[in-house]
């Protein structure tokens, strides 16, 4: 028989969601490195300046509970946008299953968002990058996206394929930042939701990936 959650359970259930809430924002308004416990404590209602440190450990543990916070309605949505592209050997589809998923989560979630400018603030603090980076990477779903992107183009060489992978996901990450301070902000746009944000991303992306490859010299490793 299951247990009844008791009033502690779901004070602390609050509680928790308060500090993910307000952690979320500080970090994207400021960076994560530049905010503390105390100031996440203070802005989510606790008195306590410890509560932070008390419901999630070390402050990389809440970067990574922000992240998973978002990670199921994005994984929903890839899942979907990944079996309706199935074995495409269409470059744009691939992209767009790697653009959409993002968008559509922002746009699901209302009026004022905050994970695009807390993403892009963590995708350049070397602190925590790797840790949302590996964690990004356990989804077999972006796995499946990342593999159809590279298949569509599988005559680049191997250092294109990083290169542009690195570029393509700077690109997303970043210029959906830009997109969600301008819609907190109600400053003007060329955009006027996140469908056309999409839009415009996935062009973007595509012409990346489709651009041609300058040749290089050999490159001669230095003798030690």
């Amino acid at each position: 028989m299951r247990a009844k959650a008791t009033g502690n359970d779901g004070r602390n259930s609050a509680t928790r969601e308060a500090i993910l809430t307000a952690a979320e924002r500080l970090f994207a308004e400021h960076g994560v490195t530049a905010v503390s416990n105390r100031q996440v404590s203070e802005a989510a209602g606790q008195g306590n300046n410890t509560a932070v440190g008390y419901h999630f450990g070390a402050k990389s543990e809440l970067v990574r509970a922000i992240e998973r916070h978002h990670l199921g309605p994005i994984e929903r949505i890839r899942g979907r946008l990944v079996a309706e592209t199935t074995d495409s050997a269409d470059l744009r589809d691939w992209v767009t299953a790697l653009v959409r998923p993002l968008t559509e989560h922002l746009a699901e979630a209302g009026e004022t968002t905050w994970y695009a400018r807390f993403a892009a603030q963590v995708m350049t603090d070397p602190a925590y990058y790797d840790i949302v980076v590996a964690d990004a990477l356990e989804s077999p779903t972006l796995v499946r996206v990342i593999e159809g992107i590279n298949h569509c183009r599988s005559e680049l060489p191997i250092q294109v394929h990083t290169e542009r992978g690195l570029m393509a996901r700077n690109l997303l990450v970043h210029t959906a930042a830009e997109f969600e301070r301008a819609l907190a902000n109600r400053a003007p746009y060329h955009w006027s939701d996140w469908d056309e944000a999409a839009s415009g991303l996935i062009d973007a992306i595509v012409g990346l990936w489709l651009a041609p490859v300058t040749p290089r010299p050999a490159v001669h490793r230095r003798e030690k």
